[in-house]
């Protein structure tokens, strides 16, 4: 089998990381996500994933549970909104769209920089109603790209702690600008979970990554008076969480009550 060289950078490593994880939670038993394309495409891939040691069984189902979570989102989209357009920003390697499998009148984009992209068309298959666009979140190029004519489902999953707050805000501007009304999913790390996942990080790979730190609804409220909140739940206490092993369930009662840990996580959905 002919395998697929990565060129290593922050984009690339990142988006191996989730792969990985998600390999790890289909291999397990139970899997909460059962994403086995995951593991076949983490099989053509040239790369140590020995490297990834912060990665392991105990961490995955984190990784899939959260992954779980907008899946649903998505599904509950579209079963309200069965002609629609899905945007899926730095989407990585993710495997959604075929998770869900959206029917023939949804539009399906995948949005993520140019040599992610590249390995995606290296590792996945072309499938009706779905397009790549090789462009940084940040830029306005992939914007163009996409219609407007139809209920537009947006999905930022492990992103926007990865910007700058300047480059985050003007991204949620520019979202509600060209799409005029839609909904936008997305998850965000409070400023404890910033410095742990950093620390985690620097470990892993030599440097830390995230900046942006969402500590509640109120932050992404004040970027513009368009946007709506349907959604703030803490990832330690949305429904897919209940997946997650015994040992994370128990640290979730345990900090339920004090949101600076408790909302280590969030997972945000917002109408425009």
């Amino acid at each position: 089998m002919t395998q697929v060289k990565v060129r290593l950078d922050r984009a690339m490593e990142t988006s191996l990381v989730t792969l990985y994880g998600k390999a790890l939670d289909a291999r397990m038993t139970p899997s909460i996500l059962n994403d086995h394309m995951a593991v076949e495409a983490l099989s053509k891939i040239d790369y140590d994933f020995s490297r990834m040691k912060a990665v392991n069984e105990k961490v995955a189902p984190n990784a899939a549970s959260r992954s779980k979570h907008f899946d649903d989102w998505t599904r509950e989209f579209l079963a309200a909104n069965p002609t629609a357009t899905v945007v899926h920003l730095a989407c990585g390697l993710d495997t959604r769209v075929w998770r869900i499998d959206p029917g023939p009148s949804v539009a399906w984009f995948d949005v993520d920089f140019p040599d992610v992209i590249d390995v995606r068309r290296k590792l996945f298959p072309a499938r009706p109603g779905y397009q790549m666009i090789a462009s940084s979140v940040t830029s306005e190029a992939w914007l163009s790209a996409i219609p407007t004519d139809r209920p537009v489902f947006l999905l930022a999953e492990g992103l926007t702690m990865y910007l700058s707050p300047a480059d985050g805000h003007l991204l949620f501007r520019r979202v509600v600008d060209h799409f005029g009304h839609g909904t936008f999913a997305f998850d965000g790390h409070n400023r404890y979970g910033i410095w742990l996942v950093n620390l985690m990080l620097k470990r892993a790979f030599g440097n830390p990554m995230l900046e942006w730190a969402i500590n509640s609804r109120a932050d992404i409220d004040a970027i513009d008076s368009r946007l709506h909140c349907v959604n703030a739940d803490s990832a330690l206490l949305a429904p897919a969480s209940r997946a997650l092993p015994p040992s994370t369930r128990l640290l979730t009662r345990l900090v339920k009550h004090f949101p600076p840990l408790r909302d280590l996580g969030l997972y945000l959905r917002y109408t425009f």
